[in-house]
């Protein structure tokens, strides 16, 4: 497998891919997350601020306006932990800039038997799996044809299955 380093990630989104950006998220928090104080805030009740200008959303602005697809499946848990309420208050960031994210609660992903790792898939043709154990190796991309197939399926099922932000974040929030 080749990899990308975490600080690559962006450039290969600006160039890795011709038509669509395809994510699974399975993770309940993420480190990069946690050690901002816009979450330590958060977890203090204070919403968080609209950041439609960073690095990623001008990316993200420009891709789906030269007609790209750049979507999501979010898992999320019963209740949802911190770092997945944190999402889903940052989702409109995401929504605003063009993506489209749908979410899905995890004993459905297992029931789906979807991968309990996240990656991205470009293009139906290149798995870009996290390692999150080694920021040199962040992103690790393989075009096997075995990997990229199970990937497909795993991304078929799940935005078959997946609620659309609106849907599912109202019951959410009444929740939380």
């Amino acid at each position: 497998m080749d990899a990308v380093a975490a600080h690559q990630i962006l450039d290969f989104f600006r160039d890795g891919f011709e038509h669509t950006a395809w994510r699974l998220e399975t993770r309940r928090s993420y480190a990069a997350d946690e050690g901002t104080e816009e979450y330590r805030q958060f977890l203090t009740g204070i919403a968080p601020p609209p950041d439609e200008g960073g690095p990623w959303f001008a990316n993200a602005r420009a891709q789906v306006a030269a007609g790209k697809r750049i979507e999501r499946v979010r898992l999320v848990d019963e209740p949802p932990t911190d770092g997945q309420r944190y999402l889903l208050a940052t989702t409109p960031d995401n929504l605003t800039a063009g993506e489209d994210i749908r979410f899905m609660l995890r004993p459905d992903a297992v029931r789906h038997e979807l991968p309990d790792f996240d990656f991205w898939l470009f293009d139906s043709r290149i798995l870009a799996r996290f390692n999150w154990d080694d920021a040199s190796r962040r992103l690790e991309l393989s075009t096997e044809p075995e990997d990229v197939v199970r990937a497909c399926q795993a991304r078929d099922a799940a935005w078959h299955h997946a609620t659309r932000y609106e849907e599912f974040a109202a019951p959410v929030r009444s929740r939380v």
